[in-house]
């Protein structure tokens, strides 16, 4: 691809300013995938720096931002954070990375407290340039944001020299912002809580930008982790971008957090988008889809004029770093960047020691290609794991005596991590990656003591992954997009049925949609049906146990067990325990029968080697489609 090419207005007393994102990298700095074990040119931070470099080039003045997600995503992270930790003296590799970039600021995303703020802030301690987070405070303070004590500065003002087109440099300060979704202290809450508390993004920039303004901020910039979600504002909105964008006096916008690009096509067409010219309200904005895969592109044309500087025109746009090919493997557009490389080697050298650990053996392939169609061999694994543990942690307690059930989601399903992002260990030898594999998040064992009701809408919300279908109709579009795969939560131990031909109860967010609506069917514990009013315990993880995925009746209050240990090394013990591992392959779930009915399904290529596993599913392989998925037909 052809970088935009730099505008080149006239006038004696007039600048470019080139502003350039990435966004939710997740430790992915160089293009490996730990999971495999192998060379993958389809991220990266190693090539996106490649393209930094090219459109730096092209003008006199550029800067560069993150918003976010850049500590957690893979075992390179886990190996830094759990496993060497950072008490000797080592940088960071993702910071040492961006010092080697000059990143000009940052924000937080989510994910980056995953690891507990002691670990943060380590990090943070090695960066070279200002990380930002003007709603994430220690306490809230009772006047508004600015009276907030902050976790870390929520905003800062850069002093630059800009090069005019007369060639004379002139100063200019650059106010920016930085915001995190409100909802970490719900999604860390072990970490976070009586630690951190959050302000609404929208609420923290109303006061920021004006105070940045009298501050004698030329322009204001704004870097928020939140996605583009519904037009209108609301509390504590995580999706909060076009909302965001009517905060007065801002300049650019900077996004992230949902992984996707913008300005693009596939962008939805709200109030307040343009998705040709990167505008919302008509501040430029970009987003740099995730991974390295794209670099987010403001192009600003200033006129300098009695001292001060304003905004004559802007251009935004996405540069893709890799070109997808006819047959959807992808060509990186640029060279490695030598900077990122030296910054990671040893860091990268020590994670394939630490990824290579034998762990266990398993008799049977472990995947997760149908995982969203009832066939889930690891989903079953981890259910046994959290299981054992949970009823280990409880003995001798008030709850031993409640039946214990165990939910699971699975992690890797495609979607917009594309048609790789599935988890394929083969049998036999199960080194360390295969449970990062098997387990990607960094979660916390919990346990919550729910009723029979309240399982039945757990299952409900769950449900809203598939799309209603029309019987006897045929080749419908079995999923829905926007419904993340971490959010279709099967609860072990029991059995029930998904009726299709029903609305969905809940939205891909969690609101409720359709109070008469019901997709789950002859609901049964232990072969009997489920008593609403039966108590249980129910193993899962610290993000849906806070309220993550807004399940109905989770929350803090809920929670029976708030254990330490990680979720993943519950499940590399329970595998070594084992030793050779042979999941229990009954599904526990299926759907109801709707004759003369058929819908598309799409999952990874691999997942034709899989076929044979497969009981129960009338499925037909329809070939590979132009997104790489291998797509079917399934009969009901």
């Amino acid at each position: 691809m052809t970088a935009p090419q730099a505008m080149r207005p006239a006038g004696p007393e007039r600048a470019q300013l080139r502003l350039l994102q990435t966004t939710d990298l997740h430790m992915h700095l160089l293009p490996y995938n730990y999971y495999s074990d192998c060379a993958a040119e389809a991220f990266g931070l190693a090539h996106a720096a490649g393209l930094i470099s090219q459109l730096r080039a092209e003008v006199p003045n550029a800067m560069l931002f993150d918003c976010g997600d850049y500590l957690q995503g893979n075992p390179l992270g886990d190996y830094l954070a759990l496993e060497r930790g950072l008490d000797k003296g080592a940088p960071h590799a993702a910071i040492a990375a961006m010092n080697a970039l000059g990143y000009d600021a940052a924000t937080l995303g989510n994910h980056d407290f995953n690891y507990g703020l002691e670990f943060l802030l380590a990090a943070l301690g090695g960066a070279e340039f200002p990380v930002l987070a003007a709603n994430a405070a220690q306490r809230l303070g009772a006047d508004g944001p600015l009276s907030d004590t902050l976790l870390l500065p929520g905003s800062a003002v850069l002093d630059r020299k800009l090069v005019c087109d007369d060639g004379v440099p002139r100063d200019i300060r650059i106010g920016v912002l930085g915001l995190t979704p409100p909802q970490i202290t719900i999604w860390d809450h072990k970490h976070l809580s009586g630690r951190i508390e959050t302000r609404d993004i929208v609420e923290t920039a109303a006061a920021w930008v004006p105070h940045l303004r009298a501050a004698g901020a030329d322009l204001v910039l704004v870097l928020a982790h939140t996605g583009i979600g519904a037009p209108d504002h609301v509390p504590g909105q995580e999706h909060a971008a076009l909302p965001l964008s009517r905060v007065a006096g801002i300049d650019a916008l900077m996004l992230g957090h949902s992984h996707l690009v913008f300005p693009a096509d596939a962008v939805p067409k709200l109030p307040g988008i343009d998705a040709s010219a990167g505008r919302l309200h008509g501040i430029p904005s970009v987003m740099a889809g995730a991974f390295g895969s794209h670099l987010g592109l403001i192009d600003l044309v200033l006129d300098h004029c009695e001292g001060r500087w304003r905004v004559c025109s802007a251009t935004a746009s996405a540069a893709p770093v890799f070109r997808k090919n006819p047959d959807n493997s992808v060509t990186p557009l640029t060279l490695q960047h030598p900077a990122v490389l030296a910054a990671t080697a040893a860091d990268h050298q020590a994670t394939l020691g630490y990824i290579r650990r034998p762990v266990g053996r398993s008799a049977v392939p472990m995947h997760s290609y149908f995982a969203l169609l009832s066939h889930d061999p690891v989903g079953k694994l981890v259910a046994e794991a959290q299981r054992w543990h949970v009823a280990e942690a409880l003995a001798g307690t008030e709850y031993a005596a409640l039946p214990l059930l165990s939910a699971t989601a699975p992690f890797k399903t495609g979607g917009r991590g594309g048609p790789t992002h599935f988890t394929d260990v083969p049998a036999g030898d199960i080194a360390l990656r295969g449970i990062a594999d098997f387990y990607e998040y960094p979660n916390t064992i919990r346990a919550v003591r729910v009723n029979g009701a309240e399982l039945c809408e757990w299952l409900e919300r769950s449900a809203g992954i598939f799309n209603r279908l029309v019987p006897d109709a045929q080749d419908q579009i079995l999923l829905d997009p926007e419904f993340p795969g971490y959010n279709f939560d099967v609860i072990d131990g029991l059995e029930f049925k998904i009726d299709l031909a029903q609305p969905s109860r809940y939205g891909a967010d969690g609101a409720l949609l359709a109070p008469k609506a019901r997709r789950i069917r002859d609901l049964r514990f232990g072969g009997a049906p489920l008593d609403p009013g039966a108590q249980f315990v129910v193993a899962t993880n610290n993000y849906r146990a806070s309220g993550g995925g807004r399940f109905p009746g989770l929350g803090p209050d809920r929670v029976v067990l708030e254990g330490i240990e990680a979720n993943r090394d519950i499940l590399q013990r329970f595998v070594a325990r084992q030793g050779t591992l042979a999941p229990r392959q009954r599904a526990s779930w299926r759907f109801c029968p709707m004759p003369g009915t058929s819908a598309l399904f799409e999952t990874g290529p691999g997942a034709a080697r899989c076929l044979p596993e497969i009981e129960g599913l009338r499925l037909e392989p329809l070939g590979i489609g132009g997104n790489g998925f291998a797509r079917y037909r399934i009969r009901f």
